[in-house]
């Protein structure tokens, strides 16, 4: 089984297509290329290094938060 997990954008290098992305203490390099329109701030799922979609903030908030309750780590997969 394969999850998108959802994280925030903490800086873009437009001239790449990627992006840095931060969830909890955790930062990761991801690919843009795949969505338009993602600013600093922004929530993306994220799976296999790309960015899939911008999702809303308390969506994400949401789905983190029924990770933690299901024990899974933040980070283990990004």
């Amino acid at each position: 089984m394969c999850l998108a997990l959802p994280a925030r954008i903490v800086a873009i290098d437009d001239g790449t297509d990627m992006a840095t992305v931060a969830l909890g203490e955790v930062k990761k390099e991801i690919s843009i290329a795949l969505i338009e329109d993602v600013a600093v701030g922004d929530f993306v799922l994220i799976h296999v290094g790309y960015a899939l979609n911008k999702i809303d903030p308390e969506e994400a908030e949401r789905t983190l938060a029924v990770f933690a309750e299901a024990g899974l780590s933040e980070t283990a997969s990004l």
